[in-house]
């Protein structure tokens, strides 16, 4: 591959083994630093793992024919340990390359970091990002859409904080406009297998953050993940075009944290539905809601947009598991969000949770019973882990008996422990498939175990009640080195290269 004449970077996107299928949604951030980057006119490789179970032989291949100086990773907390192979093998084929490590779990450690520091009592977030600085070169937390830029410069920090408000690199939501759709084109995007109602779809983010502070969520205490920042209405609709007109894709799922705390919604939909018109075509859409916010007009203008399922997190069927969460919905207000979904022909998925402050046996039970109840189309049931920059995580004090045991108390004196994980080399702390959960929580009515076998236990009878199927685990691809040399599809797309 030649250079051109452009200073070249590649960015890496390690596997998700932990998913049952890792080929579904792109990983938007990192294609939109990507796209930031071709603004500048950077050469551009992305080398996409996702689904590739001996994916440090494509890192290998790739750093042993390509010249390249500067190789960025992003990752979530449940993909550090595949990210920190990742670079291992940067340094041993690219001993004097830059590696910048991004994404989710630096900014919400350096957030956790900077709490600690505030307090004057460094602790085990301080730990977690010192490990960090030890692996990468660069770190870079929150908006990386500038970040990105300036590691770049051979002077630039190790610590580049774009999760700063009071900062140049974080991005006002009056600035999203200004930057470039996420890179799709750098990424195999044909190879992402995700429909609705058999309409080949993609996703989308049209606004970030989320305002509330649920205790169990990731990131509720960093800026970026945080603040409310809209995209004006005429940018997502002109990123819709394209991604409409380039790929014939006309199903979307809207990753917002949840798209009805935009107060304009209801008129955004609306003007969703004229493009669609002047396109001449029907998309088909999901999307993430907040069950008390929901009104009878937005769920509507959803359906006569195109939307067909809603995903909505009632997290729990037990009244004081929602208080001592902080969901702020009443079971009852998740009754009525779920009724008015079904009035306008809306079917809902419920994301429900287990393992929270104060859980038990009868709490777990009545989360199957109000699932059987009312009657969602599907549903997931996951096990609680906290991460860091979680109120759970980050509001837990040491265990005064046990060692590596921590511990959330919620205002009613329920409490969550959790034993301490070092997400560097356990990977099971996140396991989606069913049936594989590790749990690493518990409570003082309930064990890690039990929470484990009740999880999967609600599961079986709600499915079967129910009729809903279990998902199926797609297989993992092997790269073969014969096919390093151009590398297949899917796994190596460039700026160099017409696509």
């Amino acid at each position: 591959m030649k250079n051109n004449g452009k200073e070249r970077i590649a960015l890496i996107i390690p596997p998700s083994p932990f998913l049952a299928d890792e080929r579904v949604f792109p990983a938007l951030g990192l294609l939109r630093v990507a796209g930031a980057l071709e603004q500048i006119g950077m050469h551009v490789d992305v080398i996409d793992c996702s689904g590739y179970k001996n994916y440090t032989d494509i890192v290998r291949d790739y750093c042993s024919q390509v010249d390249v100086g500067i190789l960025g990773v992003g990752c979530t907390t449940p993909q550090l340990p595949f990210a920190e192979k990742i670079i291992q093998t940067i340094r041993e084929v690219k001993p004097k390359a830059r590696v910048v490590l991004g994404g989710v779990h630096v900014t919400t450690t350096c957030n956790s970091h900077k709490r600690e520091m505030r307090l004057g009592v460094p602790g085990r977030a301080t730990s977690a990002f010192n490990h960090l600085l030890s692996i990468a070169d660069v770190l870079i937390s929150g908006d990386g859409e500038r970040s990105i830029i300036l590691a770049l410069d051979d002077n630039c920090p190790q610590l580049i904080d774009g999760d700063d408000p009071d900062s140049q690199l974080f991005i006002q939501a009056k600035e999203l406009a200004n930057f470039p759709f996420p890179s799709r084109h750098l990424i195999d995007l044909s190879s992402y297998h995700y429909y609705i109602e058999g309409i080949p779809a993609t996703s989308i983010i049209a606004q970030l953050g989320c305002p509330f502070l649920c205790s169990f969520c990731g990131a509720r205490f960093s800026p970026s993940f945080r603040r409310m920042r809209l995209r004006p209405i005429d940018n997502v609709l002109a990123e819709i075009e394209d991604i409409y007109k380039r790929w014939g894709i006309h199903g979307l799922f809207f990753l917002d944290d949840e798209m009805n705390v935009n107060k304009n919604l209801t008129t955004d939909l609306i003007a969703f539905r004229q493009l669609q018109k002047q396109l001449g075509v029907e998309f088909r859409c999901r999307g993430f809601l907040k069950a008390e916010l929901l009104t009878e007009p937005q769920a509507q203008a959803l359906y006569d947009a195109g939307f067909r399922q809603v995903l909505i997190g009632f997290e729990s069927g037990n009244p004081r598991i929602l208080k001592n969460i902080k969901k702020r919905a009443t079971l009852d207000d998740n009754t009525r969000a779920i009724d008015l979904c079904h009035k306008v022909g809306l079917s809902v998925k419920a994301l429900m949770s287990c393992g929270h402050a104060g859980e038990t046996p009868d709490t777990i039970e009545h989360t199957q019973d109000w699932l059987i109840k009312v009657h969602p189309e599907d549903f997931d049931l996951t096990c609680i882990q906290p991460y860091p920059s979680t109120p759970y995580w980050d509001l837990a004090v040491k265990h005064p008996n046990e060692r590596d045991v921590w511990v959330y108390s919620a205002d009613n004196g329920d409490r969550l422990y959790m034993r301490e994980i070092n997400f560097s080399s356990e990977p099971l702390f996140y396991k989606g498939v069913p049936g594989e959960y590790k749990v690493f929580v518990y409570t003082d009515y309930i064990s890690s175990e039990e929470i484990a076998h009740m999880r999967d236990l609600v599961e079986s009878n709600v499915r079967k009640k129910l009729s809903i199927p279990f998902y199926q685990t797609a297989p993992v691809s092997i790269y073969e080195h014969s096919m390093g040399q151009g590398f297949p599809n899917g796994i190596l797309r460039s700026s160099e290269f017409e696509t």
